[in-house]
């Protein structure tokens, strides 16, 4: 009878399609095509002996609840100045589709769900460093955005964690090697995310975001930050060199700093958006060659 009543109610149907819609774009899936990338790299990278896949699927299933959960919780917290900006007033809580109420318990259960789920499939301390991750995202980060510029500097510190979440996933204690990939990741943000910022700029202002300091209007101090760390990003890959050697590991690692550098500065030379987005997506395709080079080597 039920489902005699949904069949001739395809309004209904419609409109159920529709909410699951919106609670999957609550989830932010394309930011965790990124994360589920580090963590693997992350884990794949601190295996030893051979290869546990189950291990890998279970530290992917609790970080990717862990990191739905953080996303969907900062909406919630940011749905009011959400709706002041032009690319994010149409998301599910400003347009109205989604009740806070229904975010914040979602948010809620699918962080919860992640954190035990890592504490009984994995183990404590890819937990407790994905816990981590959504507390300081939430409580530091996210606040931070409406107060000062610093926010992209510790931002940066949970956008870098699952490097840290896969490591610790695989079993292996956070050493040098672990902390070499996180810094990595840590650096790549900020072409990243300060491009981001330089696009949207008068957007993150009309809703109160200091995402870039006020006296930079014509934004060449940001170009410079973009400048010098996109520099120190492409030096650290090369480090290492020293370890492993291998001129092919050298090739690969310049060749994909060399595109990376050549987008931001094009950059540095005007503040065009234009060339900021290029730089944004010239960041999307570096990262998953530096890591795949690194994964590659390894084998």
């Amino acid at each position: 009878m039920a489902t005699t009543h949904v069949m001739e109610n395809p309004d209904s149907v419609q409109t159920f399609r529709s909410k699951l819609q919106d609670f999957y774009t609550l989830t932010k899936p394309e930011v965790n095509l990124l994360i589920l990338m580090t963590t693997s790299a992350g884990y794949y990278l601190a295996s030893r002996g051979p290869f546990r896949i189950g291990g890998l699927v279970n530290t992917l299933i609790g970080t990717l609840l862990v990191a739905s959960g953080t996303a969907t919780l900062n909406q919630w917290m940011e749905r009011v100045w959400d709706g002041q900006m032009r690319r994010t007033v149409s998301r599910p809580l400003p347009s109205g589709r989604l009740s806070g109420r229904e975010a914040f318990w979602f948010g809620i259960v699918l962080s919860a769900a992640g954190g035990f789920y890592l504490a009984f499939t994995v183990n404590p301390l890819a937990a407790l460093l994905a816990v981590s991750t959504l507390v300081s995202y939430l409580l530091i980060y996210t606040p931070l955005k409406r107060k000062t510029p610093l926010c992209t500097l510790l931002g940066a510190f949970p956008g870098a964690m699952p490097t840290l979440i896969g490591w610790a996933g695989a079993g292996a204690a956070i050493n040098r090697q672990a902390w070499f990939l996180f810094a990595i990741l840590f650096l790549w943000q900020f072409p990243h995310f300060l491009a981001i910022a330089l696009m949207y700029r008068d957007d993150y202002s009309r809703a109160g975001y200091r995402m870039l300091p006020d006296f930079d209007r014509d934004a060449r101090f940001t170009r410079a930050e973009i400048v010098g760390f996109t520099v120190t990003l492409v030096l650290a890959t090369m480090l290492p060199l020293v370890d492993r050697g291998g001129m092919w590991y050298w090739a690969g690692m310049s060749l994909a700093g060399a595109f990376l550098l050549y987008h931001v500065g094009r950059l540095a030379a005007s503040s065009s958006k234009v060339l900021a987005s290029r730089v944004l997506h010239a960041s999307v395709l570096y990262l998953p060659v530096v890591l795949g080079i690194m994964v590659v080597w390894k084998a």
